[in-house]
């Protein structure tokens, strides 16, 4: 065995060299610069990677890059990591790569070293198929080193679009993200916002009082609220960093690591056979009559508890993540609560992106229809309603996870071919004894039907309630859809879950191959 040489006292100077400067890299430019950061209320990129991350997983990449640039004083501004963190640890035992903007180097710009940084992460997280993470806190482009910084953008994303579909993304908004650096979030799969120091826009509230005159605030203009009700770019929006990082690890937690594996699956303790009683009085037999469809899906999954997306953005439709037997499970389902569950522009648009995740990454979907057609208007119209809802359908249409779909009460016309019905590819369809599943309701369907009926009668009120009367018996009882093969059973809400539970068991195994393409052409 050869003899071990001792270190000379140059490679111990070395080794002691290389400590200080990895110890001037972890804790950055200075104290003076983490201080103001946390007077924002902000954390620092290394903070935020702590609670990201499982403890002590940490694997940095390029710690030590530096910028090359010159000029404007950049050639005396050289510090290490040029102001992104890049690497890799574990979440939840299973890897996941991230890079965070750490602002308080050249306020978390992007330049040449910083986007060849980010460029290194995403190639591997995209080779390892394993999820991506970037916490944003950065003023866009490093004004200092012109196009050289937009190109950066431009390979951040092409690695976006890259990704798509393969591994999971999600954006974490966490300070100022301007211009052309705002399309990245939009690009990834998820985005989640904190409330007050984060805001996204294209052009800032300067550029839009010189061009329009109109005067509004930072967050007025793109803050979290804004992007998770009115614009629909935001999925989440939390109060503080500590909650809304916990709700990454809790969303990571039900993701596969690529589009080639299922989502993890856990024991669960809730007995997949339980029936819930409570269904019963939370859903009216009367269908003109609101109920909470949130409390039905509380029901339904395992322990009650789901994470919805996009909760306060088009709420007349619930998109959300649950498991059901300990397998994760898509959500759709109107909300009867608000504009009585109708489909619109933003519904439609909410549903038909998160099907395409859904199907992209392997995870089945239950589909709960109370739905009256899709929402009548001027603005709907012009506002381009048939292809937006084209989207939901082509989504629906092109999945091939396991797919499931219940009929609770109403789904009338194009609505109901739209959300999963057999007659698009549903593998299960099912409903309760309150459906009513006809082409629209019988009130409009008499009026239309019987029109010269109703017009000669003697007392045509009369005459209309008896024609609604005979229309709903032979048209719209719960079993006219039964018979004729468009539900595979009318079954007993109580044993809802378990029929969900042992439909997708028996689904778990299946395989469907679409025609060869290079991709479709979505309505857009």
């Amino acid at each position: 065995m050869p003899e071990v040489v001792p270190p000379t006292p140059a490679t111990t100077d070395r080794v002691a060299e290389l400590y200080a400067v990895r110890d001037l890299a972890h804790h950055g430019p200075s104290e003076r610069a983490t201080e103001a950061q946390h007077a924002k209320g902000k954390l620092t990129a290394r903070e935020r990677i702590e609670l990201l991350l499982d403890e002590e997983t940490f694997h940095e990449v390029e710690q030590l890059r530096r910028h090359r640039a010159t000029g404007f004083g950049l050639e005396d501004r050289r510090p290490y990591t040029d102001g992104v963190v890049t690497g890799w640890g574990t979440v939840h035992g299973r890897t996941v790569f991230v890079y965070a903007h750490d602002f308080r180097i050249f306020g978390g710009a992007l330049g040449e070293a910083h986007a060849t940084k980010i460029h290194k992460i995403m190639d591997m997280a995209i080779t390892a198929g394993a999820p991506l993470v970037s916490l944003n806190d950065g003023a866009g482009a490093r004004i200092q080193e012109g196009v050289s910084a937009l190109a950066g953008y431009g390979g951040i994303f092409q690695r976006n679009t890259k990704a798509s579909g393969v591994i999971p993304q999600i954006s974490v908004m966490l300070g100022p993200c301007a211009g052309g650096a705002a399309y990245s979030p939009a690009l990834t799969d998820f985005v989640f916002m904190v409330r007050d120091t984060s805001q996204m826009f294209i052009t800032g509230p300067d550029v839009v009082k010189a061009v329009t005159g109109e005067e509004i605030s930072h967050d007025g203009l793109g803050g979290a609220d804004v992007h998770a009700q009115t614009s629909g770019v935001c999925h989440f929006a939390y109060a503080d960093e500590e909650t809304c990082i916990a709700e990454v690890r809790y969303l990571l937690s039900l993701l596969p690591q690529n589009n080639h594996e299922s989502p993890p699956a856990v024991r669960s303790d809730d007995p997949p056979g339980r029936r819930s009683p409570a269904l019963l009085d939370l859903v009216p037999a009367d269908g003109n009559r609101p109920y909470d469809m949130t409390k039905v899906i509380e029901e339904i999954v395992d322990d009650g508890e789901y994470l919805e997306v996009h909760e306060r953005w088009a709420r007349n439709i619930i998109c959300a993540l649950g498991r059901l037997d300990g397998q994760v499970v898509g959500i759709v389902a109107n909300q009867p609560q608000v504009l009585a569950g109708v489909l619109d522009i933003g519904a439609s648009e909410k549903a038909a992106r998160f099907v395409q995740f859904c199907d992209a990454f392997n995870i089945p979907l239950v589909t709960l229809l109370d739905v009256p057609g899709f929402l009548p208007g001027v603005a709907q119209e012009h506002g381009g309603i048939i292809r937006h809802g084209a989207k939901l359908l082509h989504a629906y249409c092109n999945a091939t996870v396991p797919r499931v779909s219940v009929v609770l009460r109403k789904a009338y016309g194009g609505a109901y071919i739209v959300m999963d019905s057999q007659s698009i590819g549903a593998d299960l369809a099912y409903a309760w004894p309150t459906n009513e599943i006809a082409v629209m309701g019988a009130d409009g369907a008499a009026n239309v039907v019987f029109r010269r009926q109703i017009a000669e009668a003697e007392d045509p009120e009369a005459m209309r309630a008896r024609m609604v009367r005979e229309y709903r018996a032979e048209l719209m009882h719960p079993y006219y859809a039964a018979e004729r093969g468009l539900v595979d059973d009318v079954i007993d809400p109580t044993e809802t879950r378990a029929v969900l539970a042992r439909s997708l068991a028996a689904l778990c195994t299946k395989h469907a191959d679409l025609p060869p393409r290079k991709h479709g052409n979505p309505p857009q």
